[in-house]
């Protein structure tokens, strides 16, 4: 959460973006990011299309230049609690609510809105088509890729810290090996066909 000299509310229009809906473990993890207009940010793309070394180097930047920024989650329980898309959307909304100052407008990745006191608009493709939805989607990438390396070395044996949750041969074989951790989705097919 980072504000700096006061903008029009006209003017603070939110990034919104998740990540994290397709793993089979961890929380998955929303940014809202509000850019400065005279701080501009060169580089910023979906973060999916960008290099480990890049996003890192532009979430340093973002977190630094942007007029204000934050993050919001939504943990395992409540995704196997509410389903993965309501999940995302509290997410969203918890970061959105996390900017020091409230924003006009958003506008988020996707095509569902999380419920938000400000108007709000939803851009298929957004996180590769617009700047402030990118820089979003880079600082929650990065901030949910460094807690599954965390992740990593409290449950090891996974392969987290290299896949990030995400349903690879590596972790599938885990799963069978190991059984299922606490930080595992157990509302997600793979995870429960192991608990039936």
């Amino acid at each position: 959460m980072k504000s700096k000299q006061k903008l029009p509310i006209a003017q603070l229009i939110a990034g919104v973006d998740e990540v994290g809906r397709g793993p089979l473990a961890g929380p998955v993890v929303a940014a809202a990011v509000i850019l400065h207009p005279e701080q501009p940010i060169e580089g910023l793309a979906d973060s999916k299309k960008l290099s480990e070394k890049r996003r890192e180097s532009l979430d340093l930047i973002i977190r630094e230049r942007a007029y204000s920024w934050s993050l919001g989650r939504a943990e395992v329980e409540e995704i196997d609690r509410i389903n993965i898309l309501q999940a995302s959307l509290l997410a969203m909304k918890r970061a959105v609510e996390g900017l020091a100052e409230a924003p006009g407008h958003a506008m988020v990745d996707g095509k569902h809105l999380p419920q938000l006191s400000c108007s709000a608009e939803a851009v298929i493709g957004g996180d590769s088509r617009v700047e402030v939805i990118s820089a979003a989607s880079i600082i929650a990438k990065v901030a949910r890729d460094r807690e599954m390396v965390e992740l990593d070395l409290k449950y090891p044996g996974y392969g987290l810290a290299r896949h990030k949750g995400y349903p690879t041969k590596q972790h599938l074989q885990g799963l069978e090996d190991l059984g299922v951790s606490p930080i595992h989705r157990r509302s997600f097919g793979p995870v429960k066909r192991l608990l039936d």
